[in-house]
């Protein structure tokens, strides 16, 4: 006797199921609407992550050549 073929169905991840509801619950003008919002605060992040780098960067810079100075 053979055994039955397994399926194996893929448990969909949280994301997946965050995008099921939110295709529920809205329009898809309202959704395009949160991505874009959400995209712009990722995109912000990054740009506060670099402007903190930079800084760091000169500050570094400064008190290095200020130390070289005799």
């Amino acid at each position: 006797m053979q055994a039955a073929p397994v399926r194996a169905t893929a448990i969909p991840s949280f994301t997946t199921a965050l995008r099921a509801v939110e295709s529920l619950l809205m329009s898809s003008g309202q959704r395009t609407a949160r991505r874009n919002a959400w995209t712009s605060v990722l995109e912000d992040r990054r740009r506060a992550k670099d402007r903190v780098e930079t800084q760091r960067v000169l500050d570094q810079s400064v008190s290095r050549s200020v130390s070289v100075r005799p």
